[in-house]
């Protein structure tokens, strides 16, 4: 260590020798001459000297604290000049005073936490203390009370006793008894009014209870009153925290005392509380947030921050739920919303003894190539006779008794619009007969119900019909067939190929019996013993019966008074009817039959089950109520946001409004489909309101509102609906052919579309000299080389077949005279307006444009 002595140290902080001297002497320093060395000790001890001489304390912390005056002169033109000090002052502390510091402070802060613990310890135990003492003395209170009550009794029993003796006394003449002097005061008080008088007075007629003497009026004056009389005290009761509560009818008293703060257990967490949240499939943005305990507003933060924008009440999917979820740090776990669904299927026992069943066939094919002729010479009907425009609509389901046996058909529309149908059918039959005509061949919707079939994985049997009519080619149709992959039997394939005639009946017997080799070679079996289970074939709204559902029983029995759920719907069983409209009590397996009960019409397709619970069949239709709603906003939804920002900047498009009543469910599905399938970037149908049944003032009164159309396919309205029709002038427009409907929608929407604009060029004349007149200008004299130059039409001016300039004519004249028109190889005068550029050899183009009206 470098020696100092005492000039190095008065040089080091700019202090003269002397004055340096006299410090460390009035410091008690030995120090005495300028070559005297000082220590470090002696150091510290003159700087404490010097702070305590400037009054601060020496707290033994290394400090240093610098002060910095600067002085600037501030001074304005022509002004005067005004100095201005700055004093700059900062202090630096050596860290380990900090931290000795911070040491001290934790360390006061520890000490006062384990005295409050001490001081909240001792006054819990005051507290339990008082409680017991309380509690101590209200069962003491009560034990005094209880043996007050019984002397009291006893007190009142022999009080009624000596009140006879009295009586018999005074009849005596006997004198006044003597009254104890150890009697308590409740005693005595309850003796005195049968001691005060010897002769009692009677009790007024009518009244009971006790006589009242006048003297007893003087022994309640002398009573005392209000909270000084200790009989009037108000008992007091004790609490479960140990608390005096003067109650009065369940209140507390006016003077009574107030309770004392109640101690909760709620304490603050001090850590983020981590949640397992339930998902469903589908959860609204409130339903989360409650779930993870948060504000919907921070979920819709979340979610607006991942790139998704939500409402409070928006439906959101499991897969963006989870996402949210996770993003705020809880845990979650998948939940089945079906499990009500799946627990009260699973206990429906299908178990027994399985027997051989008849086949379920479906007729498919094109439409008009003789699908319900074949099926009304197979069950000796009429039924092609009686539909409208000769084409069949709905989906048909009927059983017919052959010598071969029990067989049920499905019968499909073959218009193009009735695929849904055509699906259904495939999905719930065992068989297809694939009817194609051999005059006509292998048509679209030929082909489309080949693709059906495939798609269920359903064999096929092969009706070729109309073999008996003129230019009928069973080798062309074979060949067309093959080249849709299917091949007959005798050609080396699997399917077989029956030519049939629905008009003579030949190769009809052949065809079942095709049918019911197929069948047995399925080896087809079903257990009549279980519940019955299926699928709807076809629902309809009827005015007289309600909801009334075809049904194909596919497995076990249903019979009536059963609790059926079939889709949204459900209800019990109150008739069966068979295809013919006769009441039957029970349908086996490969019956079709119509249900009447059901609390709405269920969509075609829909698999319907009995059940045994109706408490549970009518939650799981609730409850899949509640889920199509919830998909079918969403959906709806999610597509509003889509097309919000795509549809901006593009012009307005046209809509039809739709209001369409059906007759069945089937029907209306294929009208719904066929009329959306016609929608364009330009024009649009949108149907408004859709249902099965009769059309009713309801559906006028929406038709109104939305400026909308009704169709009715095969419906009618009532009279009420007819009255409000009439009345509101709304367009009400009946079908019964699908063609028809298709059309007339279609004529609406071309008429609905904006036409396309068309130049047609009537002329052109050619500039052959330019005069130039004080009236008009400069003035072209041209040859009329086509077509016919009109006045009022438009014009282009061409130079060197491009245009330079479009406008119209502001004279057409020949020699001296104003015409409308002239013809070509004549020759005329022309001005154009506003335009004075014409030269020799320009060409000028008269044209017209033409609207052109459009269709779909």
């Amino acid at each position: 260590m470098t020696v100092q002595t005492v000039k190095i140290l008065s040089e080091l902080v700019n202090t003269p020798v002397d004055k340096l001297l006299t410090q460390m002497k009035d410091a008690g320093l030995p120090q005495t001459s300028a070559s005297q060395e000082v220590s470090e000790v002696e150091k510290q001890a003159l700087l404490s000297f010097l702070k305590r001489q400037h009054g601060e304390e020496d707290d033994g912390s290394q400090r240093i604290t610098l002060q910095r005056k600067t002085t600037s002169t501030l001074s304005r033109d022509g002004g005067k000049a005004v100095n201005v000090a700055v004093k700059k002052k900062r202090t630096y502390v050596k860290r380990d005073d900090v931290d000795e510091e911070t040491q001290k402070q934790e360390e006061l802060l520890a000490k006062r936490l384990v005295e409050e613990q001490a001081a909240e310890q001792a006054r819990v135990e005051e507290e339990r203390k008082l409680e017991k003492e309380k509690a101590v003395k209200a069962q003491a209170e009560a034990e005094e009370k209880a043996r007050q009550e019984a002397v009291a009794g006893t007190v009142v029993a022999k009080a009624d006793a000596v009140n006879d003796t009295e009586q018999n006394v005074s009849s005596t003449g006997a004198a006044e008894p003597v009254e104890s002097p150890k009697q308590p005061k409740a005693a005595k008080k309850v003796s005195q009014p049968a001691m005060e008088n010897k002769k009692p007075a009677a009790a007024p007629k009518g009244k009971k209870g006790p006589v009242r003497h006048d003297n007893d009026k003087d022994k309640d004056k002398e009573k005392p009153r209000g909270r000084n009389n200790p009989e009037n005290k108000r008992t007091s009761r004790v609490n479960v925290n140990g608390e005096d509560e003067f109650s009065r009818r369940g209140k507390l008293g006016r003077k009574g005392k107030k309770p004392s703060k109640q101690e909760h257990g709620f304490q603050k967490p001090t850590a983020k509380m981590i949640h397992e949240v339930a998902l469903p499939e589908s959860i609204t943005v409130a339903d989360l947030a409650e779930k993870m305990a948060v504000k919907g507003a921070e979920v819709i933060k979340i979610m607006f921050k991942m790139g998704a924008m939500a409402t409070i009440n928006q439906t959101i999917d499991r897969e963006t739920a989870t996402l949210v979820v996770e993003e705020m740090g809880h845990t979650v776990k998948f939940i089945d919303e079906n499990a009500v669904e799946n627990d009260m299927i699973g206990a429906i026992d299908y178990e027994g003894e399985a027997i051989k069943r008849a086949p379920v066939v479906t007729v498919m094919g094109h439409v008009d190539h003789g699908k319900t002729s074949l099926l009304d010479y197979i069950r000796t009907t009429r039924v092609a006779a009686g539909e409208s425009g000769g084409i069949t609509q709905h989906i048909g389901a009927y059983h017919v008794e052959t010598p071969h046996g029990m067989v049920s058909f499905l019968d499909t529309p073959g218009h193009a619009a009735f695929t849904s149908m055509r699906a259904r059918g495939a999905k719930a039959t065992d068989i297809v007969i694939l009817v194609c005509a051999a005059d006509d061949g292998v048509m679209p919707q030929t082909i489309e119900a080949i693709q059906h079939s495939r798609a269920a994985g359903v064999p096929m049997v092969v009706a070729i019909t109309k073999i008996d009519k003129e230019g009928a080619d069973l080798d062309r149709v074979k060949n067309e067939l093959v080249a849709q992959e299917v091949v007959p039997e005798e050609w080396g394939g699997d399917v077989q190929f029956v030519g049939v005639s629905a008009k003579s009946g030949e190769g009809i017997e052949a065809l079942l019996e095709a049918i019911l080799l197929q069948s047995e070679v399925l080896e087809l079996t079903a257990v009549p013993s279980s519940p019955g289970k299926g699928v709807v074939v076809e629902s309809r709204l009827d005015r007289g019966r309600g909801s009334v559902a075809t049904v194909l029983v596919q497995n076990g029995t249903l019979r009536k008074g059963d609790i059926v759920l079939a889709g949204l719907q459900m209800g019990r069983v109150r008739a069966l009817l068979d295809e013919n409209g006769n009441s039957i009590d029970e349908a086996g397996p490969s019956i079709p039959v119509e249900i009447l009960g059901l609390d709405g019409t269920p969509e075609a397709g829909e698999e319907f089950i009995v059940v045994s619970d109706e408490r549970k069949a009518r939650e799981v239709a609730n409850f899949r109520q509640g889920k199509y709603r919830e998909v079918r906003f969403a959906r709806q939804h999610s597509a509003k946001l889509e097309n919000l920002f795509s549809e901006m900047g593009k012009d307005e498009v046209r809509t039809l409004n739709v209001v369409l009543k059906a007759d069945v469910r089937g029907s209306l599905e294929a009208l719904i489909k066929s009329l959306t399938d016609m929608n364009t970037d330009e024009v649009k149908v949108n149907v408004v309101s859709s249902g099965v049944g009769g059309i009713t003032e309801t559906d006028a009164t929406l038709a109104l509102a939305s400026d909308a159309v009704i169709f009715g396919f095969n419906v009618r309205a009532d009279n009420s609906a007819k009255q409000f029709i009439e009345r509101e002038s709304i367009d009400l427009r009946y079908y019964s052919i699908i063609y028809n409907i298709i059309d007339d929608v279609k004529s609406a929407l071309s008429g609905m579309l904006s036409p396309d604009l068309r130049e047609d060029i009537k002329g052109t004349a050619e500039v052959r000299d330019v005069f130039r007149s004080p009236k008009f200008g400069l003035i072209a004299g041209c040859m009329v080389v086509e077509g016919t130059v009109y006045r009022n039409k438009q014009i282009r001016v061409l130079r060197d077949d491009v245009v330079i300039y479009e406008g119209e004519l502001e004279s057409l004249r020949r020699f001296k005279d104003v015409v409308n028109e002239v013809s070509r190889g004549m020759e005329c005068g022309i001005g154009v307006k506003n335009y004075n550029d014409v030269k020799v050899g320009d060409k000028i183009e008269v044209f017209e444009t033409v609207e052109v009206a459009r269709t779909l």
